[in-house]
């Protein structure tokens, strides 16, 4: 019930932005769910639902804040305003800080690693190239910068997954980055004839 009030409003406010928006936070969700139901051990999904749907309802504020930490507060307050029970209200806000890979914040619960690996994955494979794509042609970066940046931080996220699950499908979608990075280095240095 809380779910889908919190669903309807998060589709309601966020851009339809496919890098950040709620296509982002869409694909996130799908994909802490379907983690969950390969963990073994007891995994709050209404708590992991209610992370991923709100982990970046603050990135489009003028806070001035990490946007992982805005995220945070904005949930603990609508949450608090849906009278949603203080101690899974506090799961979600803790799973929301920890899931920025910029804030390098550790994850302590299993819906905040959970939270985490689905934020990770949704930048790995054929949707991480477009995402990252995307991402450059919005903020003019060059296709030299695009390329440093995939091999510095996106390669290195299957190395930060903290679940079985969320290792094996970042193998797979590292993978495809790999293959494209090798497939475009080898274009590019093609000389034309």
């Amino acid at each position: 019930m809380i779910t889908s009030q919190i669903r309807d409003l998060v589709k309601h406010v966020m851009p339809d932005d496919f890098v950040h928006g709620y296509p982002h936070v869409e694909r996130v969700r799908k994909l802490a769910l379907e983690i969950a139901k390969e963990i073994e051990e007891p995994v709050d999904k209404e708590v992991l639902e209610i992370a991923a749907l709100l982990h970046d309802i603050g990135r489009y504020g003028s806070s001035g804040k990490h946007h992982a930490e805005a995220s945070a507060e904005i949930a603990d307050f609508l949450l608090s305003l849906l009278n949603y029970p203080e101690d899974k209200r506090k799961n979600v806000v803790e799973a929301i800080m920890a899931h920025s890979y910029s804030l390098n914040a550790e994850a302590v619960s299993l819906e905040a690693k959970i939270l985490s690996d689905a934020d990770k994955l949704d930048a790995l494979g054929a949707v991480g190239i477009a995402r990252v794509f995307m991402f450059s042609c919005q903020h003019s970066r060059s296709l030299e910068d695009t390329i440093k940046h995939m091999k510095e931080k996106i390669l290195r996220l299957q190395s930060l997954m903290y679940t079985s699950p969320g290792r094996r499908m970042a193998r797979n979608r590292t993978e495809i980055i790999e293959n494209f990075l090798h497939n475009l280095e080898k274009e590019l240095s093609t000389p034309s004839t």
